[in-house]
C-alpha cells in the first residue's frame, strides 16, 4: 500500500468516526438504516433500521431489526450510539443516514473500509417522531375509507375504526401481511383460484378479495365455504352489493367438497380437530402453490400421545391437552414438508381476542429431498405412540 493510500485509508476512518460521534448530538440523527448483510446466515437480519425515541430517562436511538417475521428493538442511550453504531456497521456493507443537513451513504469495502457520499437531506425533523409507540403501517391504514370494512361495522363511514372493533382490524391486517409476504409464491399467468374453508362471517375472505383483486388487481376468483347457511347467505349479499362477482359463498362440508380441479390457494382458519386436517389434505390434492391454516380444538391426539419418559408432564390435564395441541400441529407442518412443502408456524391472533395462536404457512416448493424430515417425523411419531388422521390418510 502507498503513502497516499494509507492517508486516504486513514482519512476515510476519521471521516467515519467524527461523522459517528455528531450522530449523537441532540437532533442529529432522524433516521437510519443497514442493509447488505456480510454474513448470509438465517439469524442475521436482512436490514436494520434505527431512529429516536423519547424515553422517560431521555432520548435513545431504538435498533429495529427483523427476523422469522418477528420485531426486535433495542434502545440504545446516546453515549453508547458511537460504538452500536460501529458495530452494526461492521456487519453490513452499506448504510443511510438522515440528518437535517445531508442523506449520508456509508460503504463498506471488502476489507471494511468505509467511504462516505453526502446527499441533499430528503428528511426533516419533524418526520423523526420520538414517541415510543408509533401507529403501525397497515396494509389497510386507519383514516381510509374501505367499503367491505364499512358494511362489516369494522369502520365508520369516514374512515375512522370502530374502537370496539380494533382487534378485528388488527387481525384483518395481520393476516393480510401474511398474504403479501407469499404473494410472489403464486402464478401470475391466470386467474388465481382461492377457497377458504369454514370462512364463517368471512372478514378475512373478504379482506383477502380487498388485497389481491381491489388494491394489487391480480385476476381472482375466491370461494368460502361454511356449514351454516344463514352466515353464507348474508356474505353472498354483502359480496353482491359491493359488486364483487368474482367472490362467491356456498354450504358444503370440507371433506366432502368436490367442486374444484385446481386451487392455487387454500385458506383453512379455525376449522375444529380433524376438519383443519381434511382441509390440509385437500390442499395437497390440489397441489395449492400456498396454504394457511389456523387450526382450532386440537383433540385427537390427546387421546392417543402415550410416552412413559414424559409421565411428569402428561399427568396434568391442562399440560397434555397443550402438549398434544403442539404435537398435532408439529404433525401437520412436518407432513407438509414431506409432501414437499416450506413451512413456517406463525403466531397470529383470532377473531374472538384469545391469546395468541397458530399459523401454518406452506409454500409449494420446486424440488426438495425431504427425506431426512420423513425420518424424523417417524421418530417423533413413534416415540409419542400416535397415529394422526392426516398421515392415514395420506398412505
Amino acid at each position: 500500500m502507498t503513502d497516499n493510500q494509507t492517508n486516504a485509508k486513514r482519512n476515510r476512518s476519521a471521516e467515519w468516526d467524527d461523522f459517528a460521534d455528531e450522530l449523537a448530538e441532540p437532533g442529529k440523527l432522524l433516521q437510519a438504516s443497514f442493509s447488505g448483510p456480510r454474513d448470509k446466515s438465517s439469524d442475521i437480519a436482512r436490514k436494520i433500521t434505527v431512529r429516536p425515541i423519547k424515553l422517560k430517562n431521555g432520548v435513545h436511538f431504538q435498533f429495529e431489526s427483523r427476523l422469522n417475521n418477528k420485531a426486535y428493538h433495542d434502545n440504545v442511550p446516546a453515549e453508547r450510539l458511537k460504538d452500536r453504531l460501529n458495530a452494526v456497521m461492521s456487519q453490513y456493507k452499506q448504510a443511510l443516514f438522515k440528518t437535517p443537513e445531508a442523506d449520508v451513504q456509508v460503504l463498506a469495502n471488502k476489507k471494511g473500509a468505509l467511504s462516505l457520499l453526502a446527499r441533499k437531506p430528503t428528511a426533516k425533523a419533524a418526520e423523526a417522531p420520538l414517541t415510543h409507540n408509533r401507529n403501525k403501517s397497515y396494509v389497510i391504514p386507519d383514516g381510509e375509507p374501505v367499503p367491505f370494512l364499512i358494511a362489516l361495522g369494522v369502520m365508520t363511514a369516514e374512515g375512522k375504526v370502530v374502537k370496539a372493533k380494533y382487534d378485528k382490524f388488527r387481525q384483518i391486517n395481520r393476516f393480510l401481511e401474511m398474504v403479501s409476504d407469499v404473494l410472489p409464491e403464486l402464478p401470475r399467468d391466470k386467474e388465481l383460484t382461492i377457497v377458504d374453508f369454514g370462512c364463517g362471517k368471512s372478514y378475512l375472505t373478504f379482506a383477502l378479495y380487498h388485497l389481491l383483486a381491489v388494491k394489487e388487481q391480480l385476476p381472482v376468483r375466491i370461494i368460502g365455504l361454511d356449514l351454516k347457511e344463514d352466515v353464507i347467505v348474508a356474505c353472498a349479499k354483502l359480496a353482491d352489493q359491493l359488486q364483487w362477482d368474482k367472490l362467491s359463498f356456498a354450504v358444503g362440508d370440507i371433506s366432502q367438497y368436490e367442486g374444484l380441479s385446481s386451487v392455487d390457494m387454500v385458506v383453512t382458519l379455525h376449522a375444529c380437530d380433524t376438519a383443519t386436517d381434511a382441509a390440509l389434505l385437500k390442499a395437497l390434492g390440489w397441489n395449492a402453490s400456498v396454504i394457511l391454516s389456523v387450526p382450532c380444538c386440537q383433540h385427537e391426539l390427546f387421546r392417543q400421545v402415550s410416552q412413559p419418559i414424559l409421565k411428569p408432564l402428561l399427568k396434568h390435564g391442562i399440560l397434555k391437552e397443550r402438549f398434544a395441541s403442539l404435537v398435532t400441529d408439529a404433525v401437520r407442518a412436518n407432513l407438509l414438508e414431506t409432501a414437499g412443502y416450506r413451512v413456517q408456524l406463525l403466531e397470529f391472533i383470532d377473531m374472538e381476542h384469545t391469546p395468541k395462536n397458530i399459523l401454518i404457512r406452506a409454500v409449494k416448493q420446486r424440488q426438495a429431498d425431504n427425506s431426512e424430515v420423513l425420518d424424523d417425523y417417524i421418530n417423533f411419531r413413534e416415540f409419542l405412540g400416535i397415529s394422526p388422521y392426516m398421515e392415514k390418510l395420506l398412505r
